[in-house]
């Protein structure tokens, strides 16, 4: 019974994969953009902590690309696997 499901929904099995790395990466780019729009807010608000500021949102932005890298490997094992 499993093996005639899994014969069924294998030809959507690259489909599925390649709709979900689609979706991680725009995620990724739309958190990003938040980041950097927020943050350039900020430093606009108080120039004085720019450089404060500036390290926070690279360690967050790194931690959304890690995240989107890790869906992206996700859907890859997916497909290939």
């Amino acid at each position: 019974m499993l093996a005639m499901i899994l014969a069924a929904v294998e030809p959507l099995l690259g489909l599925g994969a390649s709709i979900g790395a689609a979706v991680a990466a725009i995620g990724a780019g739309i958190g990003i953009g938040k980041i950097g729009a927020a943050a350039m807010e900020a430093i606009a608000r108080q120039p004085e902590s720019a450089g404060d500021i500036r390290s926070n949102m690279i360690v967050i932005a790194a931690l959304v690309e890690g995240v989107s890298l890790f869906a992206v490997i996700v859907c890859l094992l997916a497909l290939f696997v």
